[in-house]
């Protein structure tokens, strides 16, 4: 006679509510999902997409709940902070094109387990450009993880950026509390297309002149680490800050030991700020009411 097996043991999932954005995200949203399966809720707060990204959602077991813009505040994040049904007093955003790596996922376990010490938590991204991970132009710090009732994303005067949409622009939740530094490192790897890539960043674009004419995105509605806090106001008054984007990814911080790969970001970084400024003085001329 043979002994029954022993059962399988499965570690208990991490008590972390995660919240996922998307729209018409089918080619990266199971790459997303499969990288969460060591938390203990999924949810997917999508605006109506009209691919497969609901279906895929649903069969990899997420729970998906629809939002709908009114033009208004509050945008995605805050809603989705008031209006999915959370279980855990932890909350981690991850976008459609990011994973978990298995190393953050463990080091969050411990987080929660532990009770802290911080009540929210900054994720350094691995960026993958042009199938290739950058290692020296493009380290990317987001505060993705943080205690449910700690965290809020500011309204900021961004309503008439009229192409940035749903979603809350590029800064920070304001946390009521400390904050750290992950140590392991998120993945950020797009599966559309360089097309995708440049009609986004042009839609960022158009709400990065916005604010930065309005002076909206400051200390005081976000929480930053002191060091980015200061660079950030560094880079916002030196000249020609196109070039400078470029010099800080190719050069300052070694882009070009990331080959080809490295030049071409360097260069849409600075394409991208060049954009910036060309509407700053086109948003600055329509205020006045002409035409520059």
């Amino acid at each position: 006679m043979q002994p029954e097996s022993e059962p399988v043991q499965r570690a208990p999932r991490i008590p972390v509510s995660v919240i996922v954005l998307t729209r018409n995200e089918e080619k990266n949203i199971a790459f997303c999902l499969d990288s969460l399966g060591a938390f203990a809720e999924v949810f997917v707060v999508d605006s109506a997409s009209t691919d497969d990204t609901v279906a895929i959602a649903e069969a990899k077991g997420a729970t998906v709940v629809p939002f709908v813009w009114n033009g208004r505040y509050p945008k995605k994040k805050q809603w989705a902070l008031e209006n999915c049904p959370a279980a855990h007093d932890w909350v981690l955003f991850v976008d459609a094109d990011e994973q978990v790596t298995p190393r953050l996922a463990h080091e969050i376990g411990g987080i929660v387990a532990q009770g802290g010490p911080h009540v929210g938590y900054f994720a350094a991204f691995d960026y993958v450009f042009m199938g290739r991970v950058l290692r020296h132009g493009r380290r990317v710090h987001k505060l993705v993880l943080f205690r449910r009732g700690k965290g809020r994303f500011a309204e900021v005067d961004d309503l008439e950026a009229q192409n940035m949409w749903e979603v809350e622009g590029h800064y920070q939740p304001r946390i009521d509390g400390s904050v750290g530094r992950l140590r392991a490192t998120m993945l950020h790897r797009d599966h559309d297309l360089l097309f995708h890539y440049f009609e986004r960043h042009n839609r960022y674009s158009d709400w990065e002149a916005v604010v930065r004419e309005k002076h909206a995105v400051t200390g005081e509605i976000e929480t930053q680490e002191p060091a980015r806090a200061l660079l950030k106001r560094v880079f916002s008054r030196i000249p020609f800050r196109g070039f400078a984007a470029f010099l800080d990814s190719y050069v300052l911080n070694f882009g070009m030991l990331d080959g080809r790969a490295g030049f071409h970001y360097a260069v849409a970084r600075g394409v991208y700020y060049w954009q910036v400024g060309l509407k700053q003085r086109e948003w600055r001329a329509w205020a006045r009411g002409g035409a520059e």
